[in-house]
């Protein structure tokens, strides 16, 4: 994030899409409530999508902890469908979660898997569910990411999924990014926090959303 120089250090410009691990300390507060929430949806037995991303992860750890999770539908626990690597291994150690991983190729950034070899699994299932961590979510613009091959599996996901759920603090609510994900109408609930601005809120709202503050 610096570089070394004779008597000190300059920023990089690399802030804009700093790997996850930089990431994962900025508004990690708002981040680990929403992931609670976000985790409390999730009924046993469910099918559910996950992307990557910092507030996801919370949510994966969140669901990690949920002991009532081991008994689902005839007895099948959660089975876990992700695009991210960092979540996997968040998720692996349990072992009434069954995980299933995309293939692709990683993007370091956001620990994604990404590309033509991540859509051939996901066109075969179906989700119950699916939370989405975006980079922003607007009423006109929809969900949408920084980069277009996270776009392109997120729009993936949600397409196969009955439920979609956003899961974004509020510094991502009425603002824009690169690529969308899927149009506002596609989007079932939003999770964000207590500090989201109330007229955004009831654009959402009015738009057909449930929205969650925590």
């Amino acid at each position: 994030m610096i570089t070394r120089t004779r008597g000190g250090a300059v920023a990089n410009g690399v802030s804009y899409d700093l790997p996850l691990r930089y990431k994962s300390a900025k508004n990690i507060g708002e981040k680990q409530r929403i992931g609670q929430v976000a985790a409390s949806l999730v009924s046993p037995g469910m099918v559910v999508g996950i992307n990557g991303g910092t507030t996801t992860t919370e949510v994966a750890r969140a669901l990690a902890t949920r002991a009532d999770l081991a008994g689902g539908v005839d007895g099948q626990g959660l089975t876990i469908v992700t695009n991210a690597l960092n979540i996997a291994n968040e998720m692996i150690v349990r072992s009434h979660i069954k995980i299933v991983v995309t293939g692709g190729v990683v993007r370091p950034q956001s620990y994604e898997l990404v590309g033509p070899l991540a859509t051939g699994i996901l066109r075969e299932l179906t989700l119950d569910m699916v939370l989405l961590g975006v980079n922003a979510v607007d009423v006109q613009l929809g969900a949408a990411a920084h980069h277009e091959g996270e776009a392109a599996i997120n729009n993936l996901m949600a397409a196969r999924a009955r439920r979609v759920v956003i899961i974004a603090d509020s510094s991502k609510l009425g603002k824009h990014a690169f690529a969308r994900i899927c149009p506002i109408e596609r989007v079932d609930t939003l999770v964000t926090d207590q500090h989201a601005d109330p007229r955004l809120v009831a654009e959402f709202e009015a738009a057909g959303l449930k929205v969650v503050k925590v």
